[in-house]
């Protein structure tokens, strides 16, 4: 019988966990089903997710049963999942100085700018959400598509750091298979 293949625990990381780092758990949870499995969590988490996170997710044929905004501290103690990576999605949350994860797993900065921020007209806030789940959308589908068992961690650090520079795109061994 062939060897399972290993799962990779993902936390993404936000201050409040209400959006970017909720869009990006289920994002990874979907495009990566049976190779990842994705968290989220924040250093000073809100207590509940964003109305239009959820709205953004239910529009796109994510299911939102479930999902809550919870601490970074559920993740760092010892009954935690161990992480092979984390990614901080906020530029807050890259500045703050973050809990030892168990396992030194893999980490990279992939900022987005934060849709709750934006205010005045619904439209212009709904808008503001979609493009924060495209964006993620995007650099989650090229994560979820590299061939992390044959890179070695330098080159595997160097596209996780591409992937979250506002340049990325698909690895030339992805391009030609996309």
């Amino acid at each position: 019988m062939p060897a399972q293949p290993h799962t990779y625990n993902v936390l993404f990381l936000c201050t409040g966990n209400s959006a970017r780092s909720i869009l990006a758990e289920c994002l990874l949870n979907r495009l990566g089903t049976g190779k990842f499995k994705a968290y989220s969590a924040g250093s000073f988490p809100k207590g509940e997710v964003h109305p239009l996170a959820l709205h953004e997710l239910s529009v796109n044929g994510y299911p939102v049963a479930g999902l809550r905004s919870k601490s970074w501290e559920e993740f760092s103690g010892s009954d935690a999942p161990r992480m092979d990576f984390v990614f901080t999605v906020c530029d807050n949350a890259a500045n703050e100085v973050c809990p030892i994860w168990p396992g030194q797993p893999m980490t990279a900065h992939w900022g987005i700018a934060d849709p709750a921020a934006v205010e005045g007209e619904e439209i212009r806030r709904k808008t503001a959400f979609a493009t924060a789940f495209r964006e993620l959308q995007s650099r989650i589908s090229i994560f979820a598509n590299l061939p992390i068992a044959s890179l070695d961690s330098l080159k595997l650090q160097q596209e996780l750091d591409r992937i979250g520079s506002s340049t990325a795109q698909l690895p030339a061994s992805e391009k030609a298979s996309s």
